[in-house]
């Protein structure tokens, strides 16, 4: 799945259930992002690239978080299939 600084919040997660299966959850600060902002206009780290990169099922959880963390300054948080959060040492495509 690609991502990019451009994407909506809302596409993103939307993008994220269907690619994955699972839900994930977006924040900006403490608080959840809202669903109409882009990932560009939220994130707290300067990047020129704008963020461009791939998530793929056999990431584990913890490193596609720390992903956006290094990439974005964002903090998401991936579920699992009943809603809570996944186990960091686990790869997305487990979830299912």
């Amino acid at each position: 799945m690609k991502v990019n600084g451009r994407t909506t919040v809302a596409k993103f997660k939307s993008m994220f259930k269907s690619e994955f299966g699972v839900s994930v959850r977006v924040y900006k600060g403490n608080h959840f992002a809202d669903e109409s902002d882009t990932l560009a206009s939220i994130k707290t780290v300067k990047d020129p690239t704008n963020g461009d990169f791939e998530i793929h099922g056999n990431s584990k959880v913890g490193n596609v978080e720390k992903l956006f963390k290094d990439t974005f300054g964002i903090q998401i948080q991936i579920e699992d299939k009943t809603g809570n959060l996944a186990d960091n040492n686990v790869t997305i495509a487990s979830l299912k």
